[in-house]
């Protein structure tokens, strides 16, 4: 599977593949939560992680991440007793260097650690949205409807300038 990039008037916006096989599977996965993406979804809902919108049990290429922002390419991952196995570890490292070839930035909590301190769970998280969103800042975030960073294109979650006509050659 391929992933391809649309280019929408001042911004970009990357569409991730997934299989449909999975949509249904993860609409269970929703409707059986566990102790821990209860707790973490009350915090990531409503876009309350600095104005982010998180979607539960979001398929992406041949997997379902349990957290997911689009905006940002950022997954959250949390980790049961089962993922310390050593056959899930290493699954685990390759499911996150698959979803990291498409630009994906992964956390992972185990899931007794966000039961009990959700809210160092939560400032990791902040800082990590901070991060992302300093690194792919929005090109028109002026709120007077003033244009901002019209010079600008994202290429490859870059902000480079756009080439300009001068003479009937683009520079």
């Amino acid at each position: 599977m391929e992933f391809t990039t649309l280019k929408y008037l001042n911004s970009m916006r990357t569409i991730i593949p997934y299989n449909p096989k999975l949509k249904e599977f993860a609409k269970q996965l929703r409707n059986n939560s566990t102790k821990s993406e209860i707790r973490l979804w009350y915090y990531l809902k409503g876009k309350q992680r600095l104005g982010c919108d998180f979607h539960r049990q979001k398929p992406i290429d041949n997997f379902i991440v349990d957290f997911y922002c689009c905006e940002l390419l950022l997954a959250i991952e949390l980790d049961g007793i089962t993922h310390t196995f050593e056959d899930s570890v290493e699954k685990d490292k390759a499911r996150d260097e698959r979803l990291r070839s498409f630009g994906i930035t992964v956390l992972r909590f185990d899931d007794s650690f966000v039961l009990k301190n959700i809210n160092w769970v939560l400032e990791e998280i902040d800082e990590t949205i901070l991060k992302l969103k300093h690194l792919n800042p929005p090109l028109n975030p002026s709120k007077e409807g003033k244009p901002c960073g019209e010079h600008l294109l994202r290429f490859g979650g870059l902000l480079v300038e756009k080439p300009t006509k001068k003479g009937g050659l683009f520079i």
